[in-house]
Formats: structure tokens, sequence, C-alpha cells
């Protein structure tokens, strides 16, 4: 399975932002079409081997994409499941979870047989109050419930939960604001963003300091490739994964995302890694 290592060092200069020539939010939908797409410099490996890009602590990130919006992250020698569904085969070679994180109610987010197959006694879950709502009593013990806003520290990790929500008109009934949770994981100064199902929301324009971010991109559910880079380009995290990418008759252009991001001023500052999250 695709795998990517975060080798983290205590050293990390970041170039200013302050300089910024062009953000994406000067380009429309119409203009992007003819612009040519901005490659990185440096080269990129394919998406079985392994990477090693400088962010800002000195602990080891490794990111496994199960399917979707589901995943396994492997941090300073803890495990955290975000939004696992696909059954317990699904997992089969990961540690069990000391976290999970679930973001909405919807069946690509949660799955009550998949939790009960991979959560151990060990386990604490962090869900919005919709998604406890949907849980069988004998996962209280293990169930934390945050609302938009709330943190908790848990297994040596700070969660906060951010908004998730629709902003365009047509879109408003797939994720109403304050039923889902985004979450920033923080650890030692490192800070990790999972979008969940949104849109290009003032509180993820707000972000600071993010060091590596999930961000979704599917119609009509979440928001298209240019809403998402002007987004990433807003909050400039160092590295950004786009995930959550295939949506109801088609799979986002993630090159064109990786694109509109290069050819901002913020390009040279955001590194874009695309794993393969739809082995099927």
């Amino acid at each position: 399975m695709s795998r990517i290592i975060l080798s983290l060092l205590l050293v990390f200069a970041v170039s200013s932002c302050k300089n910024d020539k062009k953000e994406i939010s000067e380009v429309s939908e119409t203009e992007s079409a003819v612009i040519e797409v901005v490659e990185n410099e440096e080269s990129q490996e394919s998406q079985e081997s392994e990477e090693t890009y400088e962010v800002s602590t000195v602990k080891e990130f490794e990111v496994h994409p199960i399917s979707h919006a589901t995943m396994v992250l492997q941090w300073d020698g803890r495990t955290i499941y975000v939004d696992p569904v696909g059954g317990g085969s699904a997992f089969e070679g990961h540690p069990e979870p000391d976290l999970i994180v679930i973001t909405d109610i919807h069946g690509d987010h949660l799955n009550v047989e998949t939790l009960q197959a991979v959560s151990v006694t060990k386990t604490k879950i962090m869900v919005p109050q919709a998604v406890a709502d949907k849980l069988p009593s004998d996962f209280d013990p293990q169930v934390d419930v945050l609302n938009n806003g709330d943190s908790k520290e848990r297994s040596g990790f700070t969660v906060e939960a951010i908004p998730m929500y629709n902003l365009r008109e047509e879109a408003l009934q797939f994720h109403t604001k304050g039923r889902g949770n985004g979450y920033v994981i923080e650890k030692d100064g490192m800070r990790v963003y999972i979008s969940g199902d949104t849109e290009d929301i003032p509180e993820m324009r707000a972000l600071k300091d993010i060091d590596v971010a999930f961000v979704c991109m599917n119609l009509p559910y979440t928001m298209t490739e240019l809403q998402a880079a002007k987004a990433v380009v807003a909050f400039k995290p160092k590295v950004v994964y786009p995930y959550h990418y295939r949506g109801k008759d088609m799979i986002s252009d993630v090159g064109k995302f990786n694109g509109w991001i290069m050819k901002s001023g913020s390009g040279p500052q955001i590194k874009v890694i695309q794993l393969d999250w739809y082995l099927e």
C-alpha cells in the first residue's frame, strides 16, 4: 500500500509569504482553463515509494490511505484511525488504534460494524454529537463528544473540532453547519488538519500554523478543485494531501488543484502530495 513518511526535523526554514504576487482568488474558473499548469521543480516519486519531507518537529508521521475519507496515521508511536469504514479486513496489518476520529454521519465516514471490528478497550473515539447519537451504548465509555470549537487531549494529542459545512445553496442539505467536525490534531507543536466534508469556509481559511492538511474536493457534496486550492492558499499548510476526491459522477482533477496552487504566489511554500485513495 502507498505510504508516505514525513521525517520531521527540528530545524526548518519557511520562506516568507508576505510578498505573494498572485493569489488564486484572482483566477476565475474560466480563466483557469487556459492557465498553463506550473509543475513542481522537485521530482515526485511514485505513489508506492517512501518520500521524505521536512516539516517542523522531530516526530515520525506516516500516512496510510485506506479509501476515500478513511486513513491510518502513525504518529510518534501512536496510531490514529480517521473515519474507519470498509470492514475490519481493510485495516489488516495496521496496529490497533489508540485514537479514532469520526467526522460525520454519512456512510463513507461512519460504519458501526467497522468500528466494532477495529476498536479495542484502550481506543478513545472522538465524534460530533450527531455521530454519538448513532452509536450503540456499549461504546459510551470510549466516546468523547466534541462540538465545533471544542478540544480535548487524549493519548498525548490535543484534538480540536473545526466546523465543516456547505456554502453553496444547492448543497446546503448535504452538510449543515454544526453537525459534523473537521479536526486539527496537535502533538509537540506539529498540527495536522483533516477537513471532513466541507467547502472553503472561513474557519478553514483562518487556520494557522498547519504542518499537514487533508483537504476534500468532490461534487456535488463538497467543493471544486478551485475552491479547495483557494482555501489551501489562504491558510498555507506546509504539506497538503488531496483526499475524498471521488464525487457522484466523476473523480476530481487533483492535477488541476496542484497546478492552481503552484500558479499562486504561495505555491513554492506548499507541497502537494497525491496518494492512491481508490484501488478499485
